[in-house]
This record gives structure tokens, C-alpha cells and sequence, in this order.
């Protein structure tokens, strides 16, 4: 539950009366099954921040893919991986800040 902690006073700390009206995040199920995650960047200080793609399979329902496409974070997984993507996005956010 750390990780939604963190992820709920990220969240808190990056609205500015604007940021969260076009975008913010976005956690969904999607039918393979597993999870879909999508975190605006736009107009945040990472927005320009460098991330390498990660791949990480493991068997048909223990994977995850995880990229930062056209000012989004995007990390998609297994039914079992929603946390492995949430800590993901926390690695990638809070190093070198």
C-alpha cells in the first residue's frame, strides 16, 4: 500500500488547477487480462525526462510493458503486475529529482 500512498501525494503535489483537468492518471483493466496505466506528463517537469523502454515477460500472465510515448507514461501488465508498473513509474519519477 506504500506505493499508493505515494502515488496519491504524487498526484496531490502535481495539480495546479490545470494538469489534472487534461489528463492526470488513468488505471483500467484491459482484456487479456491485466492492467493498463496512463500518466499525463505533459506539462510536468519530467515531461522531458529520458526513460528506456522496459519489457519484462515472464509467462502469459506475469509481464509487463512500461514507456514514455508522446508525453504520457504508459505501463501495461499481467492481472498480478498492477504494482510492479505503479513502482516502475515511482523508480523512473523520483530518480535523479
Amino acid at each position: 500500500m506504500e506505493i499508493l500512498r505515494w502515488l496519491q501525494d504524487w498526484y496531490a503535489s502535481q495539480c495546479d488547477g490545470e494538469w489534472e483537468h487534461v489528463g492526470g492518471i488513468r488505471i483500467t483493466s484491459i482484456d487479456n487480462p491485466g492492467w493498463h496505466v496512463a500518466i499525463t506528463l505533459d506539462g510536468l517537469e519530467m515531461e522531458n525526462k529520458q526513460m528506456d523502454v522496459v519489457r519484462i515477460e515472464r509467462t502469459d500472465d506475469d509481464w509487463i510493458y512500461c514507456k514514455k510515448q508522446d508525453g504520457c507514461f504508459t505501463g501495461v501488465g499481467g492481472p498480478g503486475n498492477l504494482e510492479e508498473i505503479l513502482k516502475f513509474f515511482y523508480q523512473w519519477a523520483t530518480i535523479n529529482t
